[in-house]
């Protein structure tokens, strides 16, 4: 199949996890009622993005509540289902993590943010590694649409990274980040572009809304970029879904007309992957 339905959930992630889960199920049955078939989640949607509440908030996957309550969500709604991002207790570590869902429920993928964002702004200090730990596996998911790829937020930033995705068979990158509004005006649309037009597939981000109370501030923007580089659409920081039809086949006819991958001087350079298997 080449014709995708994809819906993307920007709303605000409050303090109260139960409250999170519950909206998010209204932006859910919403996108189930236009027939979506790909559902796409932001980075953190059940805790406030900031460091105190990864561990207060961390769950085991799949026992945790709230993968439990995406599976039931997947189900209901017959839903391929990219699980935004939640912080998951994997022993006596701590992971950023997104789970990928089929219709049935069942677990396609993991992707554990690889790349943690440790950076220090001027009006911006922030440091996942005080907490969390990087996963050390890619990430592609089998859909009936061909490969997807999962990246989360900082991840984006690693171009080696979506050409390996490229490289094995993706044709669309899918990004639950929480881009903020020091670095989303200078970077965010940019680098979904680049990511887009170095690899040649679609690209999609999904974000939070900002938060009035949030001591860190979610940029929004969520959107959707086409193989040639172009966005399609784009949110602004309203809470909001955002629905495109994505003709996967663009991705073969923009590579016949533009060979990039093709072009590769394998002879002088080449991206290789050194660390685990997918999950």
């Amino acid at each position: 199949m080449d014709t995708l339905r994809v819906g993307m959930v920007q709303f605000r992630t409050g303090p109260d996890k139960r409250e999170n889960l519950l909206r998010m199920e209204e932006f859910v049955a919403l996108l189930g009622r236009e027939k979506v078939e790909l559902v796409v989640l932001p980075e953190m949607f059940q805790c406030p993005y900031e460091v105190g509440h990864f561990p207060r908030e961390a769950e085991q996957i799949p026992e945790g509540e709230t993968v439990q309550y995406l599976m039931r969500l997947a189900q209901k709604y017959r839903v391929y289902l990219v699980g935004g991002s939640i912080p998951e207790r994997k022993g006596n570590e701590f992971y950023n993590a997104s789970v990928i869902l089929n219709p049935e429920g069942e677990i396609l993928g993991i992707h554990r943010k690889i790349h943690l964002f440790d950076v220090d702004f001027a009006d911006l200090y922030f440091q996942e590694s005080s907490i969390l730990s990087p996963g050390h596996s890619l990430t592609l998911c089998p859909t009936p649409w061909g490969t997807v790829g999962v990246m989360i937020c900082y991840d984006l930033r690693f171009p080696e990274l979506a050409r390996l995705y490229a490289l094995r068979g993706a044709k669309l990158i899918v990004v639950p980040g929480a881009f903020n509004p020091v670095t989303g005006p200078l970077h965010w649309e940019l680098l979904f572009r680049a990511r887009a037009v170095d690899n040649q597939v679609f690209m999609i981000g999904a974000s939070p809304a900002p938060h009035p109370e949030s001591s860190y501030q979610a940029y929004g923007h969520s959107l959707v970029v086409d193989p040639l580089g172009r966005v399609i659409r784009e949110l602004g920081e309203e809470e909001a879904v955002l629905i495109n039809d994505l003709d996967l086949s663009d991705v073969d006819r923009t590579r016949q007309k533009l060979p990039l991958l093709s072009h590769r001087r394998t002879d002088l350079y080449a991206v290789t992957w050194r660390g685990g298997g997918g999950e």
